[in-house]
């Protein structure tokens, strides 16, 4: 009787998540998704919010998406109200992987556009994930307001989501391309590079569109 209990309780699980060791936090975080139990799954997310080295917070994703999304859903949706921006960008980013559309509405204005960079990528990320089939074309306005933003690599991310939509960002792009602003210019006609021609690099296309502009045409040429 005492051996079956033993079994069965997840506090090593849930203790090894607190360990100094990394690589003793990465093994917990594996065996609770190799055994998903509904236990876990408030200290998972929990854990996501602090945790700090990448690919400890990956193995996190991952047991929260072997658990059942009628548990992780709701708890991850609460959790894009935290005010950590840890929390919110790792929930944001479980959420694309466990790809439930029943989060959709969750993914509102203030987290795509929200201040931090890392939460906004991985509100971007979702958001193509998760949008419902027809509200592209709205989705495609809010990411192409965010056009000319942040460095390269916060750049890069909002290329490919915007890439993502397809057809949708067609009229958007050609707006930005138009921009008084020369580095959301930059970036419309960067991005309609890519689209156009995947394989092709994002720093290279960055270099051909200031090009462009430099020499004061749109980018919707040849």
């Amino acid at each position: 009787m005492t051996m079956r209990q033993e079994d069965t309780n997840p506090m090593p699980a849930l203790q090894g998540l607190e360990n100094r060791d990394s690589s003793v936090r990465l093994q917990a975080a594996l065996a609770a998704g190799t055994t998903p139990d509904p236990r876990f799954v408030d200290k998972l997310i929990e854990r996501c919010a602090i945790e700090p080295e990448f690919y400890v917070r990956d193995m996190l994703t991952w047991a929260l998406t072997r658990h059942p999304s009628s548990m992780t859903v709701p708890r991850l949706i609460d959790e894009l109200r935290a005010e950590r921006t840890q929390a919110r960008s790792q929930a944001l980013h479980t959420l694309s992987k466990i790809g439930d559309r029943r989060a959709w509405p969750a993914i509102t204005r203030a987290l795509l556009t929200d201040p931090d960079d890392e939460v906004a990528r991985s509100a971007w990320r979702a958001a193509v994930v998760l949008v419902p089939e027809g509200e592209e074309p709205g989705l495609a306005g809010v990411l192409a307001a965010q056009l000319g933003r942040g460095e390269r690599e916060t750049r890069s991310s909002l290329s490919r989501a915007l890439i993502a939509l397809g057809e949708p960002i067609t009229p958007v792009l050609r707006a930005a391309m138009t921009d008084p602003d020369s580095r959301v210019r930059q970036h419309a006609i960067a991005t309609e590079r890519l689209w156009r021609d995947p394989d092709a690099g994002f720093e290279s296309a960055i270099e051909e569109a200031k090009r462009v502009v430099v020499l004061g045409t749109t980018g919707q040429e040849g």
